[in-house]
């Protein structure tokens, strides 16, 4: 796994040019609209993820 998880657009404006910021780990600023954010990863869920195994919309 990487040590930084790149971010693929802004979560405000949409747009992809991202830059990491100087404050520290998973901080990133956006040059279209002039925001600064974080990521972080908060952990698994306790139940995971459950799926329809028959194939179909339940009703």
């Amino acid at each position: 796994m990487s040590e930084r998880a790149a971010p693929f657009h802004c979560p405000y404006c949409g747009d992809e040019d991202l830059r990491p910021n100087e404050t520290g780990h998973g901080a990133w600023e956006c040059a279209a609209c002039n925001r600064a954010f974080q990521l972080k990863f908060l952990g698994l869920l306790a139940q995971g993820v459950q799926r329809n195994s028959v194939g179909g919309e339940e009703i």
